[in-house]
């Protein structure tokens, strides 16, 4: 790297006590505020999304708890009696 040009991706700084001019400070309002912009949708996004991934995790462990209970109430398998085994002796032929 020379030392009047800057690599690819870096930024040239400028002296440090240099005032910016009035455009130069407008556009870096203009791209904080679109950054703020940015981070308030990105959190509401998320915040949207945990509270879909709570609905829906709820929705399952209520489904999932209202099917073993009332499982565990069904009797009509409580008074089936299983059927006498009939011993077929197998004739050779």
């Amino acid at each position: 790297m020379s030392s009047g040009q800057a690599e690819k991706g870096e930024f040239k700084i400028a002296e440090p006590g240099r005032q910016l001019k009035r455009a130069e400070a407008d556009f870096m309002r203009l791209i904080e505020q679109q950054n703020l912009q940015r981070v308030q949708k990105l959190q509401r996004q998320r915040r949207n999304n945990k509270l879909t991934g709570i609905a829906l995790g709820g929705t399952v462990l209520g489904i999932y708890l209202y099917s073993m209970f009332s499982v565990k109430q069904e009797k009509f398998l409580d008074d089936f009696e299983e059927p006498v085994k009939i011993e077929v002796e197998n004739k050779a032929l």
